[in-house]
């Protein structure tokens, strides 16, 4: 008997590495959930996601770049602050021009 080792599509015997992942373990649970729903465990979605990888010769997905301009975590509380400060001085701001405030 073979442990730890599969069969490709062409035929050949192919060992099994053992690899270990840290990932948050909200995501983890929710991303096993869903998996489950389609029928697979998180080893056999992290194959498929392995053997895309190979068949695409990179990601099996688009990566772009936020659209979004990046602040730091600092900056995003003043920025809020300094909203909420100015709905308290008034009676509020629409949300369009909240949102726009805070995001320039």
């Amino acid at each position: 008997m073979v442990y730890n080792k599969t069969i490709n599509p062409k035929g050949v015997m192919m060992p099994k590495v053992q690899t270990s992942l840290r990932l948050e373990e909200e995501t983890f649970n929710e991303a096993k959930e869903i998996l489950k729903s389609l029928g697979m465990n998180f080893t056999e979605a992290v194959n498929v996601f392995a053997s895309m990888v190979v068949q695409e010769k990179g990601l099996p997905f688009n990566v772009v770049a936020s659209s979004y301009p990046s602040i730091s975590y600092e900056e995003a509380q003043q920025k809020v602050q300094r909203s909420i400060d100015n709905i308290e001085k008034t009676e509020g701001i629409p949300s369009d021009v909240f949102f726009e405030k805070i995001l320039s």
